[in-house]
Protein backbone atom coordinates (compact mmCIF):
# COMPACT_ATOMS: atom_id res chain seq x y z
CA UNK A 1 0.00 0.00 0.00
CA UNK A 2 3.51 2.17 0.58
CA UNK A 3 4.58 2.10 -2.29
CA UNK A 4 1.37 2.13 -4.54
CA UNK A 5 0.68 5.67 -2.57
CA UNK A 6 3.98 6.53 -3.32
CA UNK A 7 3.51 6.52 -6.73
CA UNK A 8 0.13 7.98 -6.72
CA UNK A 9 1.83 10.76 -5.12
CA UNK A 10 4.28 11.02 -7.80
CA UNK A 11 4.61 14.36 -10.69
CA UNK A 12 6.55 16.22 -12.11
CA UNK A 13 8.14 18.39 -9.23
CA UNK A 14 9.05 14.88 -6.83
CA UNK A 15 9.89 12.46 -10.14
CA UNK A 16 11.04 12.10 -13.38
CA UNK A 17 7.77 12.95 -14.98
CA UNK A 18 7.39 15.26 -17.32
CA UNK A 19 5.10 18.67 -16.56
CA UNK A 20 2.56 17.40 -18.87
CA UNK A 21 1.35 14.48 -17.07
CA UNK A 22 0.36 16.38 -14.09
CA UNK A 23 -3.06 16.75 -13.23
CA UNK A 24 -5.50 19.82 -13.10
CA UNK A 25 -4.84 20.21 -9.33
CA UNK A 26 -1.20 19.02 -9.28
CA UNK A 27 -0.12 21.95 -11.91
CA UNK A 28 -2.20 24.74 -9.89
CA UNK A 29 -0.36 23.40 -6.56
CA UNK A 30 2.86 24.06 -8.22
CA UNK A 31 2.13 27.49 -10.04
CA UNK A 32 0.80 28.73 -6.20
CA UNK A 33 4.29 27.23 -5.01
CA UNK A 34 6.18 28.89 -7.93
CA UNK A 35 4.30 32.84 -6.95
CA UNK A 36 4.94 32.18 -3.52
CA UNK A 37 8.53 31.77 -4.21
CA UNK A 38 8.58 35.01 -6.69
CA UNK A 39 7.22 36.43 -4.12
CA UNK A 40 9.34 36.46 -1.62
CA UNK A 41 12.54 36.15 -3.54
CA UNK A 42 13.88 38.72 -5.68
CA UNK A 43 15.57 38.11 -9.21
CA UNK A 44 19.58 37.67 -9.33
CA UNK A 45 22.29 36.87 -6.75
CA UNK A 46 20.69 36.37 -3.07
CA UNK A 47 22.04 37.36 0.31
CA UNK A 48 25.37 35.51 0.87
CA UNK A 49 26.38 34.60 -2.57
CA UNK A 50 30.07 35.33 -3.30
CA UNK A 51 30.17 38.00 -5.23
CA UNK A 52 33.35 38.47 -8.33
CA UNK A 53 34.73 41.04 -10.29
CA UNK A 54 36.91 41.51 -13.06
CA UNK A 55 40.48 41.20 -12.54
CA UNK A 56 43.32 43.19 -14.02
CA UNK A 57 45.07 41.30 -16.61
CA UNK A 58 49.47 41.44 -16.65
CA UNK A 59 50.88 43.97 -18.14
CA UNK A 60 52.43 41.05 -20.85
CA UNK A 61 49.09 40.69 -21.88
CA UNK A 62 48.02 44.34 -22.27
CA UNK A 63 48.27 45.66 -26.25
CA UNK A 64 48.95 49.32 -24.86
CA UNK A 65 49.21 51.65 -21.99
CA UNK A 66 48.46 55.15 -21.82
CA UNK A 67 49.80 57.20 -18.11
CA UNK A 68 48.58 60.30 -16.98
CA UNK A 69 50.16 62.46 -14.62
CA UNK A 70 49.78 65.69 -12.92
CA UNK A 71 51.01 68.61 -14.29
CA UNK A 72 50.85 70.51 -10.86
CA UNK A 73 51.11 69.70 -6.87
CA UNK A 74 47.53 70.66 -5.12
CA UNK A 75 49.85 71.85 -2.21
CA UNK A 76 51.69 74.55 -3.52
CA UNK A 77 51.30 74.46 -7.36
CA UNK A 78 54.60 73.88 -8.29
CA UNK A 79 55.14 72.01 -11.83
CA UNK A 80 55.62 68.49 -11.55
CA UNK A 81 57.89 66.13 -13.24
CA UNK A 82 55.91 62.83 -14.96
CA UNK A 83 58.09 60.24 -13.02
CA UNK A 84 56.38 56.75 -12.72
CA UNK A 85 54.91 56.12 -9.78
CA UNK A 86 55.16 51.91 -8.39
CA UNK A 87 51.79 51.54 -7.94
CA UNK A 88 49.55 53.83 -10.10
CA UNK A 89 46.39 53.08 -10.29
CA UNK A 90 44.92 50.92 -13.32
CA UNK A 91 42.03 50.62 -15.48
CA UNK A 92 41.56 47.91 -18.70
CA UNK A 93 39.53 48.84 -21.40
CA UNK A 94 38.91 46.10 -23.92
CA UNK A 95 38.16 46.79 -27.46
CA UNK A 96 36.83 45.12 -30.77
CA UNK A 97 38.72 46.24 -34.00
CA UNK A 98 40.09 44.66 -37.15
CA UNK A 99 38.33 41.35 -36.73
CA UNK A 100 40.42 41.20 -32.72
CA UNK A 101 40.24 42.35 -29.61
CA UNK A 102 43.04 45.07 -27.97
CA UNK A 103 43.54 45.64 -24.21
CA UNK A 104 44.54 48.97 -23.14
CA UNK A 105 45.52 49.99 -20.09
CA UNK A 106 45.12 53.35 -18.48
CA UNK A 107 47.43 54.47 -15.56
CA UNK A 108 47.31 57.56 -13.06
CA UNK A 109 50.00 58.22 -11.70
CA UNK A 110 51.16 59.80 -8.42
CA UNK A 111 54.17 62.46 -8.24
CA UNK A 112 55.81 63.44 -5.31
CA UNK A 113 56.94 66.92 -4.69
CA UNK A 114 59.99 68.96 -3.44
CA UNK A 115 57.42 69.98 -0.67
CA UNK A 116 56.27 66.36 0.82
CA UNK A 117 52.94 66.54 -1.07
CA UNK A 118 51.71 63.38 -2.79
CA UNK A 119 49.41 64.58 -5.73
CA UNK A 120 47.01 62.09 -8.27
CA UNK A 121 46.95 62.62 -11.88
CA UNK A 122 43.03 63.61 -12.18
CA UNK A 123 40.75 61.20 -13.99
CA UNK A 124 39.83 62.53 -16.99
CA UNK A 125 37.11 62.04 -19.79
CA UNK A 126 40.38 60.72 -21.99
CA UNK A 127 39.75 57.24 -19.39
CA UNK A 128 36.98 55.03 -20.33
CA UNK A 129 33.93 55.14 -17.64
CA UNK A 130 33.38 51.34 -19.20
CA UNK A 131 35.88 47.91 -19.15
CA UNK A 132 34.67 47.51 -22.64
CA UNK A 133 35.15 50.02 -25.86
CA UNK A 134 32.47 51.36 -27.48
CA UNK A 135 32.70 48.86 -30.72
CA UNK A 136 32.54 45.97 -28.16
CA UNK A 137 30.11 47.07 -26.29
CA UNK A 138 28.05 48.14 -30.05
CA UNK A 139 28.37 44.28 -31.00
CA UNK A 140 27.23 43.17 -27.53
CA UNK A 141 24.00 45.57 -28.10
CA UNK A 142 23.59 44.42 -32.09
CA UNK A 143 23.75 40.58 -30.76
CA UNK A 144 21.39 41.03 -28.12
CA UNK A 145 18.94 43.39 -29.03
CA UNK A 146 19.39 43.11 -33.34
CA UNK A 147 20.19 39.43 -33.98
CA UNK A 148 18.40 38.60 -30.72
CA UNK A 149 20.44 35.72 -28.87
CA UNK A 150 20.34 35.25 -25.28
CA UNK A 151 22.99 36.59 -23.07
CA UNK A 152 24.11 33.18 -22.40
CA UNK A 153 24.40 32.68 -25.71
CA UNK A 154 26.06 35.57 -26.09
CA UNK A 155 28.39 35.48 -23.27
CA UNK A 156 29.30 32.10 -24.68
CA UNK A 157 29.62 33.81 -28.73
CA UNK A 158 32.16 36.25 -27.07
CA UNK A 159 34.07 33.90 -25.28
CA UNK A 160 34.85 31.08 -28.07
CA UNK A 161 35.09 33.50 -31.23
CA UNK A 162 36.58 36.74 -29.46
CA UNK A 163 38.36 35.53 -26.54
CA UNK A 164 36.39 37.67 -24.21
CA UNK A 165 35.17 36.72 -20.86
CA UNK A 166 32.01 38.93 -20.05
CA UNK A 167 29.23 38.35 -17.30
CA UNK A 168 25.61 37.91 -18.07
CA UNK A 169 25.30 41.06 -15.37
CA UNK A 170 28.31 42.78 -17.39
CA UNK A 171 25.83 42.20 -20.95
CA UNK A 172 23.15 44.05 -18.94
CA UNK A 173 24.94 46.58 -17.89
CA UNK A 174 26.05 47.50 -21.49
CA UNK A 175 22.60 47.43 -22.71
CA UNK A 176 21.52 49.96 -20.57
CA UNK A 177 24.60 52.12 -21.59
CA UNK A 178 23.30 51.63 -25.26
CA UNK A 179 19.68 52.51 -24.11
CA UNK A 180 20.89 55.42 -22.67
CA UNK A 181 22.98 56.64 -25.84
CA UNK A 182 20.20 55.80 -28.19
CA UNK A 183 17.83 58.15 -26.19
CA UNK A 184 17.82 61.04 -27.71
CA UNK A 185 17.63 58.84 -31.62
CA UNK A 186 14.66 57.63 -30.38
CA UNK A 187 13.04 61.00 -29.49
CA UNK A 188 14.46 62.15 -32.80
CA UNK A 189 12.72 59.00 -35.15
CA UNK A 190 9.76 59.63 -33.08
CA UNK A 191 9.57 63.24 -34.00
CA UNK A 192 10.46 62.48 -37.71
CA UNK A 193 7.80 59.81 -37.53
CA UNK A 194 5.19 62.87 -36.65
CA UNK A 195 5.98 64.87 -39.32
CA UNK A 196 5.31 62.21 -42.15
CA UNK A 197 3.06 62.58 -44.60
CA UNK A 198 1.80 58.19 -44.92
CA UNK A 199 1.88 56.68 -41.05
CA UNK A 200 1.42 52.79 -40.87
CA UNK A 201 0.19 51.56 -37.37
CA UNK A 202 0.14 48.35 -35.59
CA UNK A 203 0.20 46.50 -32.08
CA UNK A 204 0.61 43.09 -30.76
CA UNK A 205 1.50 41.28 -27.74
CA UNK A 206 4.58 42.05 -25.05
CA UNK A 207 5.36 40.42 -21.66
CA UNK A 208 7.46 41.61 -19.16
CA UNK A 209 8.15 39.24 -16.30
CA UNK A 210 4.86 37.17 -17.20
CA UNK A 211 3.10 40.75 -17.10
CA UNK A 212 0.80 41.16 -20.36
CA UNK A 213 1.70 44.13 -22.43
CA UNK A 214 1.30 45.87 -25.67
CA UNK A 215 3.92 46.58 -28.41
CA UNK A 216 2.64 49.06 -31.16
CA UNK A 217 4.84 50.63 -34.03
CA UNK A 218 4.55 53.85 -35.76
CA UNK A 219 6.20 52.89 -39.26
CA UNK A 220 6.80 55.39 -42.50
CA UNK A 221 9.09 55.42 -45.50
CA UNK A 222 11.93 56.44 -43.16
CA UNK A 223 11.62 55.00 -39.74
CA UNK A 224 9.96 52.56 -37.72
CA UNK A 225 9.75 53.83 -34.02
CA UNK A 226 8.61 50.57 -31.61
CA UNK A 227 6.91 51.88 -27.98
CA UNK A 228 6.35 48.88 -25.32
CA UNK A 229 3.12 50.44 -23.42
CA UNK A 230 0.94 48.79 -20.55
CA UNK A 231 -2.50 48.53 -23.23
CA UNK A 232 -4.48 49.23 -26.17
CA UNK A 233 -6.72 51.40 -25.19
CA UNK A 234 -7.20 54.51 -26.78
CA UNK A 235 -5.97 57.06 -24.52
CA UNK A 236 -2.72 55.03 -24.36
CA UNK A 237 -2.49 54.16 -28.64
CA UNK A 238 -3.64 58.65 -28.42
CA UNK A 239 0.17 59.09 -27.10
CA UNK A 240 1.89 57.68 -29.60
CA UNK A 241 1.56 60.30 -31.59
CA UNK A 242 1.91 63.71 -31.39
CA UNK A 243 -0.11 65.66 -33.82
CA UNK A 244 -2.70 64.31 -35.50
CA UNK A 245 -0.84 64.77 -39.01
CA UNK A 246 -1.25 62.78 -41.82
CA UNK A 247 -3.01 59.63 -43.45
CA UNK A 248 -3.27 56.94 -40.57
CA UNK A 249 -3.07 53.50 -41.92
CA UNK A 250 -4.39 50.95 -39.60
CA UNK A 251 -7.17 47.97 -38.91
CA UNK A 252 -10.70 49.48 -37.88
CA UNK A 253 -9.94 49.10 -34.23
CA UNK A 254 -11.92 51.65 -32.05
CA UNK A 255 -8.29 52.96 -30.75
CA UNK A 256 -8.07 55.01 -33.78
CA UNK A 257 -11.50 56.87 -33.93
CA UNK A 258 -9.51 59.74 -32.64
CA UNK A 259 -7.78 60.23 -36.28
CA UNK A 260 -10.32 61.76 -38.62
CA UNK A 261 -12.07 59.30 -40.74
CA UNK A 262 -11.03 61.51 -44.08
CA UNK A 263 -7.59 60.99 -43.46
CA UNK A 264 -7.63 57.64 -42.62
CA UNK A 265 -7.17 54.28 -44.69
CA UNK A 266 -8.33 50.79 -43.55
CA UNK A 267 -5.92 47.85 -44.54
CA UNK A 268 -7.76 45.42 -46.50
CA UNK A 269 -5.98 42.69 -45.83
CA UNK A 270 -7.62 42.34 -42.51
CA UNK A 271 -10.81 43.42 -44.53
CA UNK A 272 -10.71 40.12 -46.95
CA UNK A 273 -9.56 38.04 -43.71
CA UNK A 274 -13.39 38.80 -42.40
CA UNK A 275 -15.10 38.41 -46.02
CA UNK A 276 -13.28 34.66 -46.03
CA UNK A 277 -14.87 33.69 -42.75
CA UNK A 278 -18.39 35.25 -44.21
CA UNK A 279 -18.06 33.46 -47.08
CA UNK A 280 -17.36 30.10 -45.24
CA UNK A 281 -20.98 30.18 -43.75
CA UNK A 282 -24.24 27.95 -45.18
CA UNK A 283 -26.79 30.30 -46.56
CA UNK A 284 -27.16 34.36 -47.26
CA UNK A 285 -24.39 35.03 -45.51
CA UNK A 286 -22.18 33.07 -47.21
CA UNK A 287 -23.40 33.79 -50.56
CA UNK A 288 -22.80 37.47 -49.62
CA UNK A 289 -19.30 36.30 -48.21
CA UNK A 290 -18.47 34.93 -51.38
CA UNK A 291 -19.33 38.19 -53.29
CA UNK A 292 -17.20 40.30 -51.04
CA UNK A 293 -13.89 38.04 -51.64
CA UNK A 294 -14.71 38.12 -55.32
CA UNK A 295 -14.66 41.71 -55.02
CA UNK A 296 -11.62 41.78 -53.27
CA UNK A 297 -9.82 40.01 -55.52
CA UNK A 298 -10.35 42.22 -58.22
CA UNK A 299 -9.88 45.23 -55.95
CA UNK A 300 -6.31 43.72 -55.70
CA UNK A 301 -5.46 42.77 -59.08
CA UNK A 302 -6.82 45.90 -60.50
CA UNK A 303 -4.12 47.56 -57.78
CA UNK A 304 -1.26 45.92 -58.73
CA UNK A 305 -2.18 46.90 -62.95
CA UNK A 306 -1.96 50.12 -61.72
CA UNK A 307 1.63 49.68 -59.29
CA UNK A 308 3.29 48.27 -62.01
CA UNK A 309 2.58 50.80 -64.37
CA UNK A 310 0.01 48.92 -66.59
CA UNK A 311 -2.84 51.25 -66.32
CA UNK A 312 -2.77 55.01 -65.81
CA UNK A 313 -4.27 56.83 -62.38
CA UNK A 314 -6.90 57.44 -64.67
CA UNK A 315 -8.05 54.19 -65.68
CA UNK A 316 -7.51 52.41 -61.99
CA UNK A 317 -9.93 55.37 -61.13
CA UNK A 318 -12.52 54.54 -63.52
CA UNK A 319 -12.26 50.85 -62.74
CA UNK A 320 -12.75 51.24 -59.01
CA UNK A 321 -15.54 53.68 -58.96
CA UNK A 322 -17.85 50.54 -59.96
CA UNK A 323 -16.27 48.65 -57.45
CA UNK A 324 -16.64 50.38 -54.84
CA UNK A 325 -19.98 50.86 -55.59
CA UNK A 326 -20.80 46.76 -55.41
CA UNK A 327 -18.64 46.47 -52.58
CA UNK A 328 -20.49 49.11 -50.46
CA UNK A 329 -23.86 47.89 -51.68
CA UNK A 330 -23.15 44.16 -50.55
CA UNK A 331 -22.05 45.74 -47.37
CA UNK A 332 -25.31 47.21 -46.89
CA UNK A 333 -27.40 43.92 -47.67
CA UNK A 334 -25.35 42.10 -45.21
CA UNK A 335 -25.97 44.90 -42.69
CA UNK A 336 -29.83 44.59 -43.25
CA UNK A 337 -29.77 41.06 -43.18
CA UNK A 338 -29.66 41.01 -39.53
CA UNK A 339 -27.43 37.70 -39.27
CA UNK A 340 -25.73 37.02 -36.29
CA UNK A 341 -21.83 37.89 -35.98
CA UNK A 342 -22.16 39.38 -39.68
CA UNK A 343 -24.42 42.40 -39.72
CA UNK A 344 -22.68 43.89 -37.00
CA UNK A 345 -19.13 44.00 -38.67
CA UNK A 346 -20.94 44.74 -41.57
CA UNK A 347 -22.08 47.78 -40.29
CA UNK A 348 -19.02 48.64 -38.84
CA UNK A 349 -17.16 48.54 -42.22
CA UNK A 350 -19.46 51.10 -43.10
CA UNK A 351 -19.14 53.44 -40.64
CA UNK A 352 -15.17 53.60 -41.97
CA UNK A 353 -16.40 54.04 -45.67
CA UNK A 354 -14.71 57.25 -46.07
CA UNK A 355 -11.25 55.17 -44.86
CA UNK A 356 -11.83 52.26 -47.03
CA UNK A 357 -11.03 54.19 -50.24
CA UNK A 358 -7.94 56.86 -49.68
CA UNK A 359 -5.80 54.40 -51.63
CA UNK A 360 -7.69 55.11 -54.92
CA UNK A 361 -7.51 59.10 -54.51
CA UNK A 362 -3.28 59.15 -53.37
CA UNK A 363 -0.78 56.75 -54.77
CA UNK A 364 1.14 57.40 -51.77
CA UNK A 365 -1.38 55.45 -49.74
CA UNK A 366 -1.13 51.42 -49.83
CA UNK A 367 -4.62 50.06 -49.49
CA UNK A 368 -3.03 47.62 -46.53
CA UNK A 369 -1.23 47.78 -43.59
CA UNK A 370 1.34 45.28 -44.78
CA UNK A 371 4.41 47.32 -43.99
CA UNK A 372 3.60 47.67 -40.33
CA UNK A 373 2.90 44.38 -39.89
CA UNK A 374 6.19 43.35 -41.46
CA UNK A 375 7.71 45.85 -39.14
CA UNK A 376 6.00 43.62 -36.10
CA UNK A 377 7.62 40.66 -37.16
CA UNK A 378 10.98 40.40 -35.75
CA UNK A 379 9.55 41.80 -32.10
CA UNK A 380 6.87 39.04 -32.12
CA UNK A 381 9.85 36.12 -33.22
CA UNK A 382 11.52 37.54 -30.14
CA UNK A 383 9.05 37.56 -27.77
CA UNK A 384 8.47 33.93 -29.02
CA UNK A 385 11.88 33.23 -27.91
CA UNK A 386 12.53 35.37 -24.84
CA UNK A 387 8.98 35.38 -23.61
CA UNK A 388 9.46 39.21 -23.84
CA UNK A 389 11.54 41.15 -20.95
CA UNK A 390 11.96 41.38 -17.01
CA UNK A 391 12.28 44.98 -16.84
CA UNK A 392 11.34 48.46 -17.77
CA UNK A 393 14.86 48.97 -18.56
CA UNK A 394 14.61 46.15 -20.85
CA UNK A 395 11.72 47.43 -22.36
CA UNK A 396 13.60 51.01 -23.12
CA UNK A 397 16.42 48.65 -24.57
CA UNK A 398 14.16 47.03 -26.92
CA UNK A 399 12.35 49.77 -28.21
CA UNK A 400 15.12 52.21 -28.70
CA UNK A 401 17.53 49.65 -30.51
CA UNK A 402 14.60 48.30 -32.72
CA UNK A 403 13.72 51.86 -33.76
CA UNK A 404 17.20 52.26 -34.43
CA UNK A 405 17.79 49.31 -36.33
CA UNK A 406 15.02 49.34 -38.72
CA UNK A 407 15.36 52.77 -39.23
CA UNK A 408 18.78 52.45 -40.45
CA UNK A 409 17.63 49.48 -42.68
CA UNK A 410 15.06 51.43 -44.31
CA UNK A 411 17.82 53.97 -45.06
CA UNK A 412 20.27 51.65 -45.77
CA UNK A 413 22.57 52.65 -43.89
CA UNK A 414 25.04 50.34 -41.54
CA UNK A 415 24.19 49.97 -38.21
CA UNK A 416 27.10 48.75 -36.12
CA UNK A 417 28.84 52.36 -37.29
CA UNK A 418 25.72 54.42 -36.21
CA UNK A 419 25.86 52.46 -32.76
CA UNK A 420 29.57 52.64 -32.23
CA UNK A 421 28.99 56.93 -33.27
CA UNK A 422 26.50 57.27 -30.46
CA UNK A 423 28.39 55.51 -27.53
CA UNK A 424 31.39 57.34 -28.29
CA UNK A 425 28.78 60.21 -27.82
CA UNK A 426 27.36 59.25 -24.82
CA UNK A 427 31.50 58.90 -22.97
CA UNK A 428 32.34 61.87 -24.53
CA UNK A 429 29.11 63.90 -23.52
CA UNK A 430 28.73 64.92 -28.01
CA UNK A 431 25.77 64.91 -29.36
CA UNK A 432 24.27 61.53 -30.90
CA UNK A 433 24.47 61.16 -34.71
CA UNK A 434 21.46 61.59 -36.66
CA UNK A 435 18.72 59.43 -37.83
CA UNK A 436 17.94 60.82 -41.16
CA UNK A 437 18.48 60.16 -44.71
CA UNK A 438 21.96 61.57 -45.62
CA UNK A 439 21.59 64.32 -47.93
Amino acid sequence: MVELKERLDENSSNSSKPPSSDSPSTREKNRAKRKRRAATRKRGGQPGHKGSCRQLLPHEEVDETKSFFPPRCENCWCALAEIPCEAPKRYQVTEFTQGHTTITEYQRHWVLCPCGHKTWADYTDEIPRSAFGPRLSSVVAMLTGVYHLSRRETQRLLDELLGVEMSLGVISSIEKRVSAALKPVYEQAQELADAAAIKHTDGTGWRQAGTALQLWTVATSRVSVFSIVKNGTAATVRSLFGRIKGILVSDRASAFNFWRMKRRQICWSHLLRKFISFSERDGPGGRMGTELVEATGILFETYKLFVDGNISRRIFRQRMAPLRTQIEATLQRAQDANIKRMSGSCKNMLKHKEALWTFVDRSDVEPTNNHAERELRAFVLWRKKSFGTQSDSGNRFAERLMTVTHSLRKQQRPILPFLVAAMRGLCSSQPAPLLQLPA
